[in-house]
């Protein structure tokens, strides 16, 4: 029996009571599945995220999306992103396949800042949301993608005046509750746009004027059940009335550190899943519920499922959540395993849901049916990568003389090669354009991970592995690293024992572990192969490997210079047979030995050939070579042009703080670096036994190289999720 659609008490059960609401709420999807003709299929959208301004005349005391005039001048960001930033994000994302351009943006900035309507004036555009449907047009008619236009509050008029530029819109209800409006030190208090009341008439608007329109709620932002309830209710009553609700989120509350709602709690994990299976009973079967995947820890996905949602939102294979910095987005690979672990398989959608697309004459503006239909498949769903215009995900199109701002990773080997000895103003706008490029990858973050180094070379015990394993765990220490070549004498399975040693005495703990010169060794010692090798390794308990070992991927310079090197073919098979086994690495790239630009280009290229085969580097680490010659320009210009080569393919460049001290780090981390790597605790267990002992980053001096740059400490496992 259903539950009783006027009773708020759904949202309070628990225990067997909440199973039950599941349950039931599972089935209601099924049912709906069933009925669209897509039974078992979870949906998804890929697409770049394109922060047009962060500026806005709202307050919300839960947001780190909004700058003010002062930050962005501190940052050396303009008020608005320039069209030629958009599109060159636009015709990124078509190139790694994705077919859906957000648009998101603050609220009206121009009412409350000044530098806001004057960028306006002096670009020639009568409002921000003027801009913002030049720019849906530009992006459509430049690069297919369909824009998603979610730029707050509008009236009919501008509704009306945008619904030709774009498909669909959204727009978050977030709560019917005004008393977190009108009340001081609440949520929504001195927001002008979140008033209940004007949103709603939104909703409404958009409903008679026949958009397809994304909204939802907001779990946990100090609202009571009732009125959780209430806006659940409005939701279906809206739906009913006009069927332009496409898609319903159901969003959990995640606490930001420097907001006004920094203390408060996350929404409280049943709370949330018995709001997702309330919001499916009370909407029914045929709407679609979406609940975004990054802000919830992997191992809740698979209750999200079960609790009625049918769709993960959009996913971005190249930009950030600006929205939610801190929380990246999984995999795609990664959320379509939890999906089908789920029970369901995973299909990619448009940005307008397929009955809008059969029904396009009522829903989408006739101007854009071409450019829907260009992208969607029979069923209303995505077509495959193959849609013209746009190439598989990793195999970004080169185009032929780009400018720099236009496709950073597009330009010749020469011109890389010129960037890499920048010096004074051309230096500064490099470092610049690599640091706007990080901004657009990774948001407004730091990363780093919590972890402890252990040498192989020095320790192999299995004992005193095991205590290393426990001690790293009782720092808070996410992952362990271990690297080095053992001793000669040690036994032929030394790896796999050290391996097993690890995850007998810390199951729940990463393990990063050998390098290619260290699979080799092992290889050598038992005969096998280096697939073998590495198979044998995964079986013992290695997560992932380093993929230390190389400093430039030149033959010649390696024999003359360091001999006692893999020779650059055997570390590239070893890096090869260990992404084949799924097993994902980091990457490196050693300057200031002598090497030429044309070799670093060259590295970095062959780092991208790899990635495009495997698609296993995590990231990559510049790393200064130790007694060499180095300036601080040449530390700039070479994370500069790595986070412009690399972009689109590996997403993340680490600052080697232990190479360069925290000035320096701090120094490249406005050059496009985005991470910091690890904590490398000493511990309290062997701390002589790491590669680089006495030298410890802890989490409080990185917050604070994070604070000095305007930014949120992130820390991250070693794959860059969120930690559990």
């Amino acid at each position: 029996m259903r539950p009783d659609l006027r009773d708020a008490s759904m949202l309070l059960a628990r225990g067997d009571d909440l199973d039950a609401l599941v349950r039931e709420a599972g089935r209601i999807r099924d049912e709906g599945l069933a009925r669209a003709g897509r039974p078992g299929v979870i949906t998804w959208s890929r697409k770049v995220f394109v922060p047009v301004t962060t500026l806005c005349r709202d307050r919300c005391h839960y947001c780190v999306f909004v700058d003010t005039p002062g930050k962005l001048e501190r940052k050396g960001i303009a008020p608005y992103l320039s069209e030629e930033q958009v599109l060159a994000t636009a015709h990124q994302g078509a190139a790694l396949g994705c077919k859906e351009a957000l648009l998101t943006l603050g609220d009206r900035p121009e009412d409350r800042w000044d530098v806001a309507r004057e960028w306006l004036d002096a670009h020639g555009f009568a409002s921000t949301l003027d801009y913002v449907g030049h720019l849906a047009r530009r992006i459509t008619a430049e690069t297919g993608l369909l824009a998603h236009l979610n730029p707050g509050v509008m009236t009919f008029d501008e509704l009306q005046r945008l619904r030709p530029t774009a498909p669909s819109m959204g727009m978050m209800l977030e709560t019917t509750s005004r008393r977190l409006f009108t009340e001081p030190g609440e949520a929504h208090f001195g927001s002008p746009d979140k008033d209940p009341a004007l949103r709603l008439q939104v909703l409404e608007d958009a409903g008679r004027l026949r958009i397809p329109f994304t909204t939802g709620l907001l779990v946990g932002i100090g609202e009571t059940v009732e009125e959780r309830f209430d806006t659940i209710l409005a939701l279906r009553d809206l739906s009913q009335r006009h069927g332009s609700v496409q898609e319903v989120i159901v969003q959990n509350f995640r606490a930001k550190p420097a907001t006004a709602m920094q203390a408060s709690d996350d929404a409280e994990a049943d709370a949330f899943i018995a709001a997702v299976a309330t919001a499916r009973i009370v909407l029914g079967p045929d709407a679609r519920i979406q609940a975004p995947p990054n802000l919830s820890d992997p191992a809740e996905l698979g209750r999200l499922v079960a609790a009625g949602i049918d769709d993960w939102g959009g996913v971005s294979p190249l930009t950030a959540d600006h929205v939610n910095p801190e929380r990246p987005w999984p995999q795609v690979d990664q959320l379509a395993e939890a999906t089908r672990a789920a029970g369901y398989t995973l299909r990619e959608r448009l940005t307008v849901h397929p009955h809008y697309i059969r029904d396009r004459d009522e829903w989408i503006d006739p101007g854009l049916h071409d450019a829907v239909l260009a992208l969607a498949d029979d069923a209303g769903l995505a077509a495959g990568d193959d849609v013209p215009g746009m190439a598989s995900a990793g195999t970004p199109r080169r185009r032929h003389s780009p400018r720099l701002e236009d496709d950073p990773a597009g330009l010749t080997d020469d011109e890389y090669v010129r960037l890499l000895g920048s010096t004074g103003r051309d230096l500064d706008r490099l470092a610049g354009l690599a640091d706007e490029l990080r901004r657009s990858v990774v948001g407004s973050t730091v990363s780093l991970v919590q972890n402890r180094n252990l040498g192989s070379d020095r320790v192999t015990d299995p004992t005193l592995v095991a205590e290393v394993a426990r001690d790293a765990v009782d720092l808070g220490a996410t992952e362990l690293c271990i690297q080095g070549t053992a001793p000669a004498d040690a036994p032929d399975d030394v790896y796999e024992q050290v391996a097993r040693a690890v995850r007998g005495a810390a199951p729940d703990l990463h393990l990063h572990a050998f390098r290619p010169a260290d699979v080799v060794d092992g290889a050598h010692r038992t005969g096998r192969t280096l697939r073998e090798q590495y198979a044998a390794l995964v079986a013992a308990g290695v997560d992932t490997v380093p993929g230390t070992g190389v400093k430039v991927f030149d033959e010649d310079h390696r024999a003359r210079h360091f001999p006692a090197d893999l020779p650059v073919a055997r570390w590239e098979e070893a890096l090869r047979a260990a992404h084949g086994l799924g097993l994902r690495s980091t990457s490196v790239l050693f300057y200031g030995h002598g090497e030429t630009p044309g070799q670093v280009v060259a590295h970095l290229r062959k780092l991208l050939q790899i990635q495009a085969d495997t698609g296993g580097f995590t990231e990559l680490v510049p790393m200064a070579f130790p007694g060499g010659s180095h300036t601080d320009d040449q530390h700039r210009a070479v994370h500069a042009v790595a986070r412009l080569m690399l972009h689109g393919s590996i997403g993340h460049v680490q600052a080697a703080w232990t190479r360069l001290g925290v000035e320096g780090a701090t120094m490249v981390l406005r050059s496009g670096a985005d991470d910091l790597g690890g904590t490398l605790y000493d511990g309290r267990v062997l701390p002589e036994a790491g590669v680089e002992f006495g030298h410890e980053l802890t989490v409080p001096v990185a917050e604070r190289i994070a604070k000095a740059l305007g930014r949120q400490l992130r820390l991250r496992t070693t794959t860059y999720g969120v930690p559990g």
